[in-house]
Protein backbone atom coordinates (compact mmCIF):
# COMPACT_ATOMS: atom_id res chain seq x y z
CA UNK A 1 0.00 0.00 0.00
CA UNK A 2 1.19 3.35 -0.62
CA UNK A 3 -0.72 7.05 0.89
CA UNK A 4 -0.84 10.07 -1.98
CA UNK A 5 -1.67 13.29 -1.89
CA UNK A 6 -5.29 14.10 -3.93
CA UNK A 7 -7.80 16.21 -4.12
CA UNK A 8 -11.21 16.39 -6.30
CA UNK A 9 -9.92 19.30 -7.96
CA UNK A 10 -7.18 21.88 -8.00
CA UNK A 11 -9.12 24.38 -5.64
CA UNK A 12 -10.06 21.90 -3.15
CA UNK A 13 -7.82 21.19 -0.12
CA UNK A 14 -5.54 17.49 -0.57
CA UNK A 15 -6.69 14.58 1.25
CA UNK A 16 -4.42 11.60 2.04
CA UNK A 17 -5.59 8.25 0.01
CA UNK A 18 -4.24 5.22 1.14
CA UNK A 19 -4.63 2.50 -1.93
CA UNK A 20 -2.67 -0.05 -3.86
CA UNK A 21 0.96 0.93 -4.40
CA UNK A 22 0.71 0.13 -7.80
CA UNK A 23 -1.93 2.59 -8.54
CA UNK A 24 -1.14 5.73 -9.38
CA UNK A 25 -1.60 9.77 -8.77
CA UNK A 26 -5.05 9.31 -11.22
CA UNK A 27 -6.74 6.52 -8.80
CA UNK A 28 -6.11 8.77 -5.43
CA UNK A 29 -7.79 11.88 -7.83
CA UNK A 30 -10.83 9.76 -8.64
CA UNK A 31 -11.43 8.71 -4.84
CA UNK A 32 -11.16 11.99 -3.67
CA UNK A 33 -14.03 12.96 -6.19
CA UNK A 34 -16.14 10.03 -5.56
CA UNK A 35 -15.40 9.83 -1.05
CA UNK A 36 -17.19 13.23 -0.04
CA UNK A 37 -15.83 15.36 3.09
CA UNK A 38 -11.56 16.35 3.67
CA UNK A 39 -10.95 13.64 5.73
CA UNK A 40 -8.16 10.75 4.83
CA UNK A 41 -9.48 7.81 2.32
CA UNK A 42 -8.72 4.41 2.62
CA UNK A 43 -9.58 2.54 -0.35
CA UNK A 44 -10.07 -0.89 1.97
CA UNK A 45 -12.65 0.95 4.19
CA UNK A 46 -14.21 2.89 1.51
CA UNK A 47 -14.58 -0.21 -0.13
CA UNK A 48 -15.86 -2.17 2.56
CA UNK A 49 -19.12 -0.18 3.01
CA UNK A 50 -20.62 -0.75 -0.48
CA UNK A 51 -19.56 -4.32 -0.29
CA UNK A 52 -21.41 -4.49 3.33
CA UNK A 53 -24.27 -2.74 1.36
CA UNK A 54 -24.55 -4.94 -1.59
CA UNK A 55 -23.88 -8.31 -0.08
CA UNK A 56 -23.78 -10.47 3.32
CA UNK A 57 -22.14 -13.10 1.73
CA UNK A 58 -18.72 -13.58 2.75
CA UNK A 59 -17.64 -15.47 -0.79
CA UNK A 60 -19.52 -12.75 -2.90
CA UNK A 61 -17.64 -9.96 -0.42
CA UNK A 62 -14.28 -11.32 -1.29
CA UNK A 63 -14.77 -11.60 -5.08
CA UNK A 64 -16.26 -8.19 -5.18
CA UNK A 65 -13.08 -7.09 -3.37
CA UNK A 66 -10.78 -8.82 -5.87
CA UNK A 67 -12.24 -7.40 -8.90
CA UNK A 68 -12.03 -4.30 -7.74
CA UNK A 69 -7.91 -4.48 -6.57
CA UNK A 70 -7.07 -6.38 -10.12
CA UNK A 71 -9.15 -3.41 -11.60
CA UNK A 72 -11.51 -5.56 -13.46
CA UNK A 73 -15.26 -3.74 -12.19
CA UNK A 74 -16.08 -1.16 -9.98
CA UNK A 75 -19.59 0.12 -8.45
CA UNK A 76 -20.98 3.43 -10.40
CA UNK A 77 -20.35 6.12 -8.58
CA UNK A 78 -23.69 6.51 -6.88
CA UNK A 79 -23.18 3.01 -4.97
CA UNK A 80 -19.32 4.35 -3.98
CA UNK A 81 -21.80 6.72 -1.58
CA UNK A 82 -24.53 3.67 -0.87
CA UNK A 83 -26.87 5.41 -2.74
CA UNK A 84 -29.79 3.02 -4.24
CA UNK A 85 -32.58 5.24 -5.05
CA UNK A 86 -31.71 4.47 -8.47
CA UNK A 87 -30.55 0.81 -10.26
CA UNK A 88 -27.06 0.10 -9.15
CA UNK A 89 -24.28 -0.54 -11.80
CA UNK A 90 -21.04 -1.52 -12.18
CA UNK A 91 -18.52 -0.69 -14.54
CA UNK A 92 -15.90 -3.32 -16.34
CA UNK A 93 -12.92 -2.58 -17.48
CA UNK A 94 -12.50 -4.99 -20.74
CA UNK A 95 -8.50 -4.47 -20.96
CA UNK A 96 -8.25 -6.40 -17.45
CA UNK A 97 -9.59 -9.50 -18.79
CA UNK A 98 -6.83 -9.74 -21.34
CA UNK A 99 -3.68 -12.24 -20.26
CA UNK A 100 -0.50 -11.67 -22.27
CA UNK A 101 0.33 -14.24 -24.22
CA UNK A 102 -3.01 -15.83 -23.68
CA UNK A 103 -5.29 -13.26 -25.03
CA UNK A 104 -9.04 -12.54 -23.74
CA UNK A 105 -10.09 -14.44 -20.76
CA UNK A 106 -13.69 -15.39 -21.94
CA UNK A 107 -14.18 -17.97 -19.15
CA UNK A 108 -13.29 -15.53 -16.84
CA UNK A 109 -15.15 -12.26 -18.12
CA UNK A 110 -18.21 -14.39 -17.67
CA UNK A 111 -17.41 -15.32 -14.46
CA UNK A 112 -17.35 -11.89 -13.49
CA UNK A 113 -20.32 -11.24 -15.02
CA UNK A 114 -22.96 -13.61 -13.38
CA UNK A 115 -21.54 -12.57 -9.84
CA UNK A 116 -21.73 -8.91 -10.93
CA UNK A 117 -25.41 -9.75 -12.15
CA UNK A 118 -26.21 -11.78 -9.24
CA UNK A 119 -25.28 -9.16 -7.00
CA UNK A 120 -27.37 -6.32 -8.69
CA UNK A 121 -30.58 -8.61 -8.48
CA UNK A 122 -29.75 -9.19 -5.16
CA UNK A 123 -29.54 -5.82 -4.09
CA UNK A 124 -32.51 -4.40 -6.46
CA UNK A 125 -34.87 -7.21 -4.37
CA UNK A 126 -33.46 -5.53 -0.58
CA UNK A 127 -33.26 -2.19 -1.58
CA UNK A 128 -36.29 -1.87 -3.63
CA UNK A 129 -38.06 0.23 -1.03
CA UNK A 130 -35.48 3.27 -0.80
CA UNK A 131 -35.98 3.49 -4.82
CA UNK A 132 -37.79 6.92 -4.48
CA UNK A 133 -36.56 8.16 -7.99
CA UNK A 134 -39.04 5.88 -9.54
CA UNK A 135 -42.54 5.87 -7.79
CA UNK A 136 -45.08 5.69 -10.11
CA UNK A 137 -47.63 8.83 -9.82
CA UNK A 138 -50.58 6.80 -12.06
CA UNK A 139 -53.58 8.93 -9.98
CA UNK A 140 -51.54 12.32 -9.50
CA UNK A 141 -54.31 14.05 -12.12
CA UNK A 142 -57.08 11.93 -11.35
CA UNK A 143 -60.03 14.00 -10.37
CA UNK A 144 -61.65 11.11 -7.90
CA UNK A 145 -59.38 9.29 -5.35
CA UNK A 146 -58.61 6.17 -6.49
CA UNK A 147 -58.77 3.04 -4.01
CA UNK A 148 -55.11 2.30 -2.87
CA UNK A 149 -54.20 -1.42 -4.23
CA UNK A 150 -53.53 -4.16 -1.88
CA UNK A 151 -50.54 -6.37 -1.90
CA UNK A 152 -52.54 -9.03 -3.92
CA UNK A 153 -53.46 -6.22 -6.35
CA UNK A 154 -49.94 -4.93 -7.40
CA UNK A 155 -48.96 -5.76 -10.51
CA UNK A 156 -45.93 -8.03 -10.84
CA UNK A 157 -42.89 -6.34 -10.86
CA UNK A 158 -41.65 -8.98 -13.12
CA UNK A 159 -44.15 -8.51 -16.13
CA UNK A 160 -42.55 -9.73 -19.62
CA UNK A 161 -43.66 -6.28 -21.40
CA UNK A 162 -42.49 -3.85 -18.55
CA UNK A 163 -39.79 -6.29 -17.20
CA UNK A 164 -37.72 -4.94 -14.11
CA UNK A 165 -34.81 -2.92 -14.16
CA UNK A 166 -32.54 -4.24 -11.76
CA UNK A 167 -29.17 -2.51 -12.61
CA UNK A 168 -26.77 -1.53 -15.23
CA UNK A 169 -23.23 -3.60 -16.30
CA UNK A 170 -21.17 -0.89 -18.39
CA UNK A 171 -18.40 -1.52 -20.45
CA UNK A 172 -14.82 0.73 -21.19
CA UNK A 173 -11.70 0.34 -21.92
CA UNK A 174 -12.78 -1.27 -25.12
CA UNK A 175 -9.38 -0.04 -27.73
CA UNK A 176 -7.20 -0.87 -24.81
CA UNK A 177 -8.49 -4.56 -24.92
CA UNK A 178 -8.07 -4.57 -28.29
CA UNK A 179 -4.49 -3.45 -28.66
CA UNK A 180 -4.15 -6.42 -25.65
CA UNK A 181 -5.01 -9.05 -27.86
CA UNK A 182 -3.20 -7.13 -31.07
CA UNK A 183 -5.89 -5.93 -32.75
CA UNK A 184 -6.24 -2.41 -34.26
CA UNK A 185 -9.55 -0.43 -33.75
CA UNK A 186 -9.91 0.76 -36.82
CA UNK A 187 -9.77 -2.66 -38.58
CA UNK A 188 -12.40 -5.26 -39.29
CA UNK A 189 -11.09 -7.63 -37.06
CA UNK A 190 -11.13 -5.25 -34.35
CA UNK A 191 -14.81 -4.36 -34.75
CA UNK A 192 -15.84 -7.85 -35.11
CA UNK A 193 -14.04 -9.27 -32.05
CA UNK A 194 -15.93 -5.49 -30.26
CA UNK A 195 -18.84 -6.89 -31.65
CA UNK A 196 -18.41 -10.68 -29.77
CA UNK A 197 -17.35 -9.12 -26.74
CA UNK A 198 -20.58 -6.75 -26.51
CA UNK A 199 -22.98 -9.79 -27.18
CA UNK A 200 -21.05 -11.98 -24.94
CA UNK A 201 -22.06 -9.65 -22.14
CA UNK A 202 -25.24 -9.42 -23.36
CA UNK A 203 -26.04 -12.77 -23.32
CA UNK A 204 -24.51 -13.16 -20.09
CA UNK A 205 -26.75 -10.55 -18.31
CA UNK A 206 -29.98 -11.32 -20.27
CA UNK A 207 -29.50 -15.07 -19.19
CA UNK A 208 -32.65 -16.40 -17.40
CA UNK A 209 -34.42 -13.49 -18.83
CA UNK A 210 -36.26 -15.38 -21.52
CA UNK A 211 -35.02 -15.83 -25.29
CA UNK A 212 -37.17 -12.56 -26.73
CA UNK A 213 -34.48 -10.26 -24.95
CA UNK A 214 -31.28 -12.03 -26.21
CA UNK A 215 -29.18 -10.77 -29.27
CA UNK A 216 -28.23 -12.89 -32.00
CA UNK A 217 -24.69 -13.59 -31.75
CA UNK A 218 -22.00 -12.03 -34.21
CA UNK A 219 -21.34 -14.42 -37.67
CA UNK A 220 -16.95 -14.16 -36.45
CA UNK A 221 -15.57 -13.92 -33.36
CA UNK A 222 -11.66 -13.45 -34.11
CA UNK A 223 -10.65 -14.13 -30.63
CA UNK A 224 -9.37 -17.38 -29.99
CA UNK A 225 -12.16 -19.20 -27.70
CA UNK A 226 -14.70 -16.66 -27.59
CA UNK A 227 -16.75 -18.61 -30.25
CA UNK A 228 -16.78 -21.66 -27.91
CA UNK A 229 -17.86 -19.29 -24.92
CA UNK A 230 -20.77 -17.66 -26.86
CA UNK A 231 -22.48 -20.40 -27.72
CA UNK A 232 -21.98 -21.87 -24.01
CA UNK A 233 -23.68 -18.71 -22.82
CA UNK A 234 -26.00 -18.63 -25.72
CA UNK A 235 -27.51 -22.64 -25.43
CA UNK A 236 -27.70 -21.67 -21.38
CA UNK A 237 -29.46 -18.00 -22.35
CA UNK A 238 -32.18 -19.55 -24.97
CA UNK A 239 -34.17 -21.50 -22.85
CA UNK A 240 -38.29 -20.41 -21.86
CA UNK A 241 -38.75 -19.83 -18.43
CA UNK A 242 -42.12 -18.89 -16.77
CA UNK A 243 -40.63 -16.22 -13.98
CA UNK A 244 -37.43 -14.34 -15.69
CA UNK A 245 -35.33 -13.06 -13.93
CA UNK A 246 -34.96 -9.23 -13.24
CA UNK A 247 -33.25 -7.03 -16.54
CA UNK A 248 -30.49 -5.85 -16.33
CA UNK A 249 -29.58 -3.86 -19.19
CA UNK A 250 -25.64 -3.69 -20.75
CA UNK A 251 -24.17 -0.60 -22.39
CA UNK A 252 -20.65 1.24 -22.73
CA UNK A 253 -19.46 4.06 -20.00
CA UNK A 254 -19.77 7.73 -20.28
CA UNK A 255 -16.50 9.37 -19.00
CA UNK A 256 -16.78 9.29 -14.37
CA UNK A 257 -14.55 9.38 -11.51
CA UNK A 258 -14.58 5.53 -11.53
CA UNK A 259 -12.41 5.61 -14.82
CA UNK A 260 -9.36 6.42 -12.72
CA UNK A 261 -10.49 3.53 -10.42
CA UNK A 262 -10.31 1.46 -13.08
CA UNK A 263 -7.00 2.86 -15.08
CA UNK A 264 -8.77 3.48 -17.84
CA UNK A 265 -7.40 4.53 -21.31
CA UNK A 266 -10.10 5.13 -23.24
CA UNK A 267 -13.66 5.40 -21.94
CA UNK A 268 -16.44 3.35 -22.68
CA UNK A 269 -15.76 2.51 -26.66
CA UNK A 270 -13.80 5.24 -27.69
CA UNK A 271 -10.42 4.96 -29.69
CA UNK A 272 -7.16 5.71 -27.50
CA UNK A 273 -5.99 9.22 -28.84
CA UNK A 274 -2.87 9.76 -26.92
CA UNK A 275 0.14 6.84 -27.21
CA UNK A 276 1.73 8.25 -24.23
CA UNK A 277 0.59 8.45 -20.02
CA UNK A 278 0.50 11.44 -18.68
CA UNK A 279 3.73 11.23 -16.52
CA UNK A 280 5.22 10.98 -20.61
CA UNK A 281 5.99 7.38 -20.48
CA UNK A 282 4.42 5.12 -23.37
CA UNK A 283 0.90 3.59 -22.54
CA UNK A 284 0.10 0.02 -21.98
CA UNK A 285 -1.94 -0.03 -24.82
CA UNK A 286 0.69 1.57 -26.83
CA UNK A 287 3.18 -1.07 -25.91
CA UNK A 288 1.20 -3.85 -26.54
CA UNK A 289 0.37 -2.75 -30.10
CA UNK A 290 4.27 -2.36 -30.39
CA UNK A 291 4.78 -6.11 -29.22
CA UNK A 292 1.97 -7.07 -31.27
CA UNK A 293 4.04 -5.65 -34.64
CA UNK A 294 7.12 -6.61 -33.67
CA UNK A 295 8.84 -3.76 -31.81
CA UNK A 296 10.67 -3.02 -29.10
CA UNK A 297 10.30 0.81 -28.02
CA UNK A 298 13.78 1.19 -29.42
CA UNK A 299 13.12 -0.35 -32.93
CA UNK A 300 10.00 2.01 -33.21
CA UNK A 301 11.65 5.20 -32.48
CA UNK A 302 14.35 4.05 -35.09
CA UNK A 303 11.78 3.40 -37.40
CA UNK A 304 10.13 6.78 -36.83
CA UNK A 305 13.29 8.39 -37.37
CA UNK A 306 13.46 6.62 -40.42
CA UNK A 307 10.13 7.93 -41.69
CA UNK A 308 7.98 4.70 -41.02
CA UNK A 309 4.40 4.88 -40.14
CA UNK A 310 4.80 2.84 -36.74
CA UNK A 311 1.44 2.94 -35.12
CA UNK A 312 -1.07 4.66 -37.03
CA UNK A 313 -3.83 6.98 -35.02
CA UNK A 314 -7.43 5.44 -35.91
CA UNK A 315 -9.36 7.21 -38.79
CA UNK A 316 -11.94 10.42 -38.78
CA UNK A 317 -14.81 7.83 -39.44
CA UNK A 318 -13.10 4.62 -36.65
CA UNK A 319 -15.35 5.98 -33.82
CA UNK A 320 -18.86 6.33 -35.91
CA UNK A 321 -17.43 3.01 -37.50
CA UNK A 322 -17.27 0.72 -33.94
CA UNK A 323 -20.64 2.65 -33.08
CA UNK A 324 -23.01 1.31 -35.86
CA UNK A 325 -21.21 -2.12 -35.49
CA UNK A 326 -22.12 -1.99 -31.97
CA UNK A 327 -25.57 -1.41 -32.69
CA UNK A 328 -27.86 -4.55 -31.94
CA UNK A 329 -25.24 -7.02 -29.85
CA UNK A 330 -25.55 -4.42 -26.63
CA UNK A 331 -28.43 -2.53 -24.80
CA UNK A 332 -27.38 0.84 -24.20
CA UNK A 333 -25.31 3.20 -26.29
CA UNK A 334 -23.56 6.55 -25.07
CA UNK A 335 -24.35 9.80 -26.88
CA UNK A 336 -23.32 8.95 -31.25
CA UNK A 337 -20.00 10.44 -32.20
CA UNK A 338 -19.85 13.54 -34.48
CA UNK A 339 -16.52 13.30 -36.59
CA UNK A 340 -17.10 16.36 -37.99
CA UNK A 341 -16.86 18.28 -34.46
CA UNK A 342 -13.08 17.53 -34.69
CA UNK A 343 -11.62 17.38 -38.32
CA UNK A 344 -8.38 15.12 -38.15
CA UNK A 345 -6.69 18.19 -39.59
CA UNK A 346 -7.44 20.73 -36.64
CA UNK A 347 -7.06 18.41 -34.16
CA UNK A 348 -4.17 17.57 -31.57
CA UNK A 349 -2.72 14.57 -32.31
CA UNK A 350 -1.64 14.06 -28.49
CA UNK A 351 2.29 12.69 -28.34
CA UNK A 352 2.59 12.35 -32.77
CA UNK A 353 4.10 14.58 -34.94
CA UNK A 354 3.98 14.75 -38.17
CA UNK A 355 7.25 15.27 -40.22
CA UNK A 356 7.32 17.21 -42.93
CA UNK A 357 8.73 15.00 -46.06
CA UNK A 358 12.55 15.83 -46.95
CA UNK A 359 11.34 16.97 -50.22
CA UNK A 360 8.18 19.50 -49.86
CA UNK A 361 6.05 22.43 -51.48
CA UNK A 362 5.70 25.69 -50.43
CA UNK A 363 6.52 29.09 -51.20
CA UNK A 364 8.65 32.06 -50.63
CA UNK A 365 7.58 35.39 -50.08
CA UNK A 366 10.07 38.51 -50.16
CA UNK A 367 8.42 41.53 -48.58
CA UNK A 368 8.79 44.77 -46.94
CA UNK A 369 6.99 46.17 -43.89
CA UNK A 370 7.97 50.10 -43.41
CA UNK A 371 10.72 49.66 -44.81
CA UNK A 372 12.14 46.83 -43.60
CA UNK A 373 12.31 43.42 -45.35
CA UNK A 374 11.07 40.06 -44.69
CA UNK A 375 11.49 36.70 -46.45
CA UNK A 376 8.35 34.21 -45.38
CA UNK A 377 9.06 30.97 -46.41
CA UNK A 378 6.34 28.28 -46.13
CA UNK A 379 6.48 23.80 -45.91
CA UNK A 380 3.43 21.89 -46.99
CA UNK A 381 2.90 18.23 -46.67
CA UNK A 382 1.61 16.10 -49.90
CA UNK A 383 -2.15 17.61 -49.47
CA UNK A 384 -1.22 21.24 -49.20
CA UNK A 385 -1.84 21.89 -45.54
CA UNK A 386 0.66 24.15 -43.62
CA UNK A 387 3.56 22.62 -41.53
CA UNK A 388 6.67 24.35 -41.77
CA UNK A 389 6.80 28.20 -41.20
CA UNK A 390 9.97 30.69 -40.99
CA UNK A 391 10.12 34.68 -41.12
CA UNK A 392 13.73 35.60 -41.43
CA UNK A 393 14.63 39.78 -40.97
CA UNK A 394 17.07 40.18 -43.25
CA UNK A 395 18.57 43.88 -41.87
CA UNK A 396 17.85 43.62 -38.62
CA UNK A 397 19.67 43.09 -35.43
CA UNK A 398 20.69 39.64 -34.20
CA UNK A 399 18.57 39.77 -31.52
CA UNK A 400 15.73 40.15 -33.14
CA UNK A 401 16.46 38.12 -36.38
CA UNK A 402 17.00 35.08 -33.34
CA UNK A 403 13.34 35.84 -31.95
CA UNK A 404 12.07 35.48 -35.21
CA UNK A 405 13.26 32.45 -36.33
CA UNK A 406 12.86 30.68 -33.29
CA UNK A 407 9.37 32.09 -33.17
CA UNK A 408 8.91 30.66 -36.46
CA UNK A 409 10.10 27.33 -35.38
CA UNK A 410 7.80 27.08 -32.81
CA UNK A 411 4.89 27.65 -34.65
CA UNK A 412 6.58 24.72 -37.20
CA UNK A 413 6.14 22.52 -34.09
CA UNK A 414 2.86 22.99 -33.31
CA UNK A 415 1.87 22.43 -36.57
CA UNK A 416 3.48 19.39 -37.04
CA UNK A 417 1.95 18.33 -33.67
CA UNK A 418 -1.60 19.05 -35.29
CA UNK A 419 -2.46 22.44 -33.60
CA UNK A 420 -4.72 24.67 -36.16
CA UNK A 421 -3.44 27.48 -38.13
CA UNK A 422 -6.86 28.99 -37.32
CA UNK A 423 -5.80 29.63 -33.75
CA UNK A 424 -2.73 31.13 -34.86
CA UNK A 425 -4.24 33.20 -37.01
CA UNK A 426 -6.79 34.36 -34.48
CA UNK A 427 -3.42 35.40 -31.91
CA UNK A 428 -1.20 37.08 -33.98
CA UNK A 429 -3.14 38.69 -36.95
CA UNK A 430 -3.13 42.48 -36.14
CA UNK A 431 -0.48 42.48 -33.43
CA UNK A 432 0.85 46.11 -33.44
CA UNK A 433 4.60 46.87 -32.47
CA UNK A 434 7.43 47.72 -34.53
CA UNK A 435 8.92 48.03 -37.23
CA UNK A 436 5.01 48.67 -39.26
CA UNK A 437 3.84 50.73 -41.93
CA UNK A 438 2.91 50.15 -45.72
CA UNK A 439 4.04 46.79 -47.18
CA UNK A 440 5.74 46.32 -50.46
CA UNK A 441 6.11 43.57 -52.85
CA UNK A 442 2.25 41.60 -51.63
CA UNK A 443 -0.84 42.02 -52.66
CA UNK A 444 -1.93 40.40 -49.79
CA UNK A 445 -2.14 43.81 -47.87
CA UNK A 446 -1.77 47.20 -47.82
CA UNK A 447 -0.93 48.39 -44.55
CA UNK A 448 0.89 45.96 -41.53
CA UNK A 449 0.65 46.86 -37.49
CA UNK A 450 3.90 44.86 -37.55
CA UNK A 451 5.66 41.51 -39.31
CA UNK A 452 3.64 38.95 -37.33
CA UNK A 453 0.45 40.90 -38.44
CA UNK A 454 1.43 40.76 -41.99
CA UNK A 455 2.63 37.13 -41.61
CA UNK A 456 -0.89 35.24 -40.77
CA UNK A 457 -2.53 37.41 -42.56
CA UNK A 458 -0.58 36.07 -45.92
CA UNK A 459 -1.06 32.38 -44.47
CA UNK A 460 -4.69 32.88 -43.76
CA UNK A 461 -5.06 33.76 -47.69
CA UNK A 462 -2.84 31.00 -48.74
CA UNK A 463 -4.02 27.89 -46.25
CA UNK A 464 -7.74 29.47 -45.09
CA UNK A 465 -8.91 31.07 -48.18
CA UNK A 466 -10.04 34.01 -45.76
CA UNK A 467 -8.52 37.71 -46.71
CA UNK A 468 -8.30 39.73 -43.62
CA UNK A 469 -8.57 43.67 -44.13
CA UNK A 470 -6.00 45.95 -42.94
CA UNK A 471 -5.68 47.11 -39.28
CA UNK A 472 -6.34 51.10 -38.39
CA UNK A 473 -2.93 52.44 -39.16
CA UNK A 474 -0.55 53.63 -36.08
CA UNK A 475 -0.72 57.45 -34.95
CA UNK A 476 3.24 58.58 -35.90
CA UNK A 477 2.44 61.92 -33.87
CA UNK A 478 5.37 60.30 -31.41
CA UNK A 479 8.83 60.98 -31.90
CA UNK A 480 9.75 61.34 -35.34
CA UNK A 481 12.31 59.24 -36.71
CA UNK A 482 15.73 60.52 -35.76
CA UNK A 483 16.77 59.30 -40.09
CA UNK A 484 14.50 62.30 -41.11
CA UNK A 485 15.18 66.60 -41.02
CA UNK A 486 13.96 67.47 -37.29
CA UNK A 487 13.07 71.03 -38.58
CA UNK A 488 11.49 71.84 -41.61
CA UNK A 489 10.58 75.54 -42.68
CA UNK A 490 7.06 76.56 -42.82
CA UNK A 491 7.12 78.66 -46.14
CA UNK A 492 9.13 75.44 -48.49
CA UNK A 493 12.19 77.48 -48.24
CA UNK A 494 15.83 76.66 -47.54
CA UNK A 495 15.88 75.02 -44.01
CA UNK A 496 17.72 77.79 -41.26
CA UNK A 497 21.23 77.23 -40.79
CA UNK A 498 22.56 75.70 -37.52
CA UNK A 499 24.06 77.67 -35.41
CA UNK A 500 27.11 76.68 -34.66
CA UNK A 501 27.89 75.57 -31.14
CA UNK A 502 31.17 76.74 -29.07
CA UNK A 503 33.81 75.04 -26.62
CA UNK A 504 34.42 75.85 -23.49
CA UNK A 505 37.68 74.60 -21.72
CA UNK A 506 37.41 74.61 -18.08
CA UNK A 507 40.48 74.18 -15.88
CA UNK A 508 39.66 73.40 -12.42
Amino acid sequence: MSTLQAAADPDAPLRSVLLPAEWDAEAAAALAQLVPGTDAIDLARVASRWVEALTQDDATARSLTWLLLMRQAAPTESVWTCTFDRPPGFIVNLAAFVTPGEGFSAETFVAALRLLSCVLRDTAQTRANQRNGELPLPGLFATTAAPVPTQADAPAQDDPTQPALAGTLLLTNLDACLAGVGLDYDSEDGRAAACAIAALTTLTAHCGCGPESLPLPPVRTVLPGLGETLRAVWAEAAVETENPLAFIETGFSNSAAVDGILGVEACGLAPVFSLLRPDGQLAQSTLNRLDARGFTAETALAAALAGESVLPLPGATAHMAMYRALSGFIDRLPAKPDPADQPLNQKLERGMRRALPHRHGGFTQKTAIGGHRLFLRTGEYEDGTLGELCLTPTRESAMVKGLMESFGEAVSIGLQYGAPLEEYVNSFAYSCFGPAGTVEGDPVATYATSMLDYAFRALSEAYLDKKLPDGPHQDMQGEPDPLLPLDFPGDGGDPPPRKRGSLRLVVS
